[in-house]
């Protein structure tokens, strides 16, 4: 009798963990259709090859500089990177963020598919808007986004900042007594893909990240082609990698391609 209960407990919680994984996997989603008001750049508006809408937020690069394109994390907004739009501006760099599907201001509802056309849909809105060279920045959830838009466009080089080998590995290592391989919808296998971005690469990761262990953005960058080059900072967790230090990294990092 205490096995069946076990048993029955066991697959319930395994069920519970499926139906709800892309809950967990995209905290920040909402159904709320208000776009953020950022406190920096044009609010626009991207249209998406499946019919989605994404809501972004545009600074524009002064011209023959380059441009950001960046992807955020999965509970992150785009309104918390003024101070990186204004530190980009003031050396003539342009920024776009966007909000992913079912996030804040965007139509539709998150998967890693979903992902992978809004950071295309992405990158070929601003270089339409752009003559010049183009960084994909990619943090945390969004390094796999990167990752994926680095391949298929061509994107100048390539920022990932707090990136992990798969969310399939980040959800074995969690979740070590269920048959993740068996069950998880969206492992974003940027293992899978880095070979493909032949691009300049610059990783960057906090020594301390209990989210995404420093071992899986090593070995990420260790299958990864050169050129790369990867920063660890020592100090640094996760959610407390950006200042000044990182911002003035980053932008080193692209105006050493000019």
């Amino acid at each position: 009798m205490l096995s069946m209960m076990a048993a029955f407990a066991y697959v319930s919680l395994v069920g519970l963990t499926y139906v709800s994984q892309r809950t967990i996997l995209y905290p920040g989603a909402s159904w709320m259709p208000t776009p953020e008001q950022a406190s920096w750049g044009e609010n626009v508006s991207i249209r998406t090859p499946d019919g989605e809408t994404l809501h972004a937020t545009y600074s524009q690069a002064e011209p023959g500089k380059a441009s950001v394109l960046f992807f955020l994390g999965n509970a992150d907004r785009i309104g918390n990177y003024d101070f990186l739009a204004q530190a980009l501006a003031l050396r003539g760099i342009g920024l776009l963020t966007i909000s992913y599907r079912g996030y804040p201001g965007s139509t539709g509802a998150p998967s890693e598919p979903g992902l992978m056309t809004d950071g295309l849909a992405a990158f070929d809105w601003l270089a339409g808007r752009t003559e010049g060279k183009i960084v994909v920045l990619g943090q945390s959830l969004g390094s796999g986004v990167a990752v994926n838009t680095a391949r298929q466009r061509p994107a100048s080089a390539v920022v990932l900042v707090s990136a992990y080998l798969s969310v399939l590995s980040l959800a074995e290592a969690r979740y070590p007594f269920f048959p993740v391989s068996l069950l998880i919808k969206d492992p974003f296998r940027s293992d899978l893909r880095i070979a493909q971005v032949r691009q300049p690469k610059l990783f960057i990761h906090g020594r301390r990240d209990a989210i995404i262990p420093l071992s899986s953005g090593k070995a990420l960058f260790d299958i990864a082609s050169e050129p790369k080059r990867m920063l660890v900072y020592d100090g640094s967790g996760h959610n407390d990698l950006w200042d000044a230090r990182m911002v003035g990294d980053i932008i080193r990092f692209v105006e050493a391609l000019e």
